[in-house]
């Protein structure tokens, strides 16, 4: 059996997180821009961060599994 849930919070999250696409931290013209579809070194690093912990929080300290197969 194969552990599917860090495949699918990592691509949620990946999707929910993407700097510019919905929310940009810090952003170009304010500290949060909204859907501006840019992204600076800065965003860059702050969503990396937020995702690691939010990922390593929902994989690890839940202690989630989705099993699929036999």
């Amino acid at each position: 059996m194969l552990d599917w849930a860090p495949v699918m919070v990592g691509v949620v999250l990946f999707v929910l997180l993407s700097p510019g696409l919905l929310i940009e931290l810090p952003g170009t013209h304010r500290w949060v821009d909204f859907g501006s579809l840019r992204v600076t070194g800065k965003a860059v690093a702050v969503h990396t961060l937020v995702f690691f912990t939010l990922f390593t929080v929902v994989v690890l300290a839940f202690n989630l599994h989705i099993y699929t197969g036999a």
